[in-house]
């Protein structure tokens, strides 16, 4: 039987940068899974939207679909705008199955993907002992994401960090989450001799920049996750979760 499709849904950005990143990270997926046809909607701003790519899908014969959301949290758009994408997709295009796969964290691969950030930017592993770490995302209002992260960040300090603070980049940030640059003085204020910022975000934009414009006053700035080997691994896991149900658990405690 021919796998079904999997549709990464990226929610898009008018930065270039943003779409460019989702199809090098689609690119290595196809790459681990010759074969498996893979391919990429956005939300907003970017083409090909989701509509016409499932569209497109069914006017060329597919039967199944794994819809991806290419988030990091259980947050906004994965409660209700992909899920009213689909919903709507479904009753226009009757024969083909549009399954939702589950977000991309919480995972190991994800904090197996943010270490190969800070190593690329120089961290080594005995300077985490001298090195404070922030955990920069991009924000949300959403309780279960912002659990997330706080949690993902005490799990964090129990890896060698003198000290970790998760920070947000949005403007409307919950209360107790400070922005990149109030969690970077707040460890100077400490005595941190060192402090790294680690953007927990997986493609550039207006927000993954105010991290980087936030992180002006650290030592050391990782890469957005991006690419990484260990998140188009998760992409497949998720994946796999999705389309079969005997692999479920096995590949959501990826």
């Amino acid at each position: 039987m021919t796998a079904p499709v999997l549709l990464v849904i990226a929610h898009g950005s008018r930065d270039p940068r943003h779409a460019a990143t989702v199809h090098a990270l689609t690119a290595r997926v196809r790459s681990l899974r010759p074969g498996l046809r893979v391919e990429t909607g956005f939300l907003d701003f970017n083409a090909p939207s989701v509509p016409r790519v499932l569209e497109r899908l069914a006017a060329q014969g597919a039967r199944e679909v794994v819809a991806l959301p290419l988030l990091l949290t259980r947050a906004f758009h994965a409660k209700s705008d992909i899920p009213a994408v689909l919903r709507e997709a479904r009753t226009r295009l009757p024969r083909l199955r549009v399954r939702q796969a589950g977000v991309l964290g919480p995972s190991p691969l994800l904090g197996a993907a943010l270490e190969r950030r800070l190593r690329e930017a120089g961290i080594r592993p005995g300077d985490r002992g001298s090195t404070g770490l922030v955990l920069a995302s991009a924000g949300s209002t959403d309780p279960e994401a912002i659990a997330v992260i706080a949690e993902i960040a005490r799990e964090l300090r129990h890896t060698g960090w003198c000290s970790v603070r998760p920070a947000f980049a949005s403007a409307t940030s919950p209360a107790g989450f400070p922005r990149t640059e109030d969690a970077v003085r707040a460890l100077r204020d400490e005595g941190v001799r060192r402090v790294a910022v680690a953007p927990y975000v997986i493609a550039p934009g207006r927000l993954p920049d105010r991290i980087v414009a936030g992180a002006a006053g650290a030592d050391v700035l990782a890469d957005v996750l991006g690419p990484a080997p260990e998140l188009a691994r998760l992409l497949l896991a998720r994946y796999d979760a999705a389309r079969l149900p005997a692999a479920r658990t096995a590949a959501l405690s990826a």
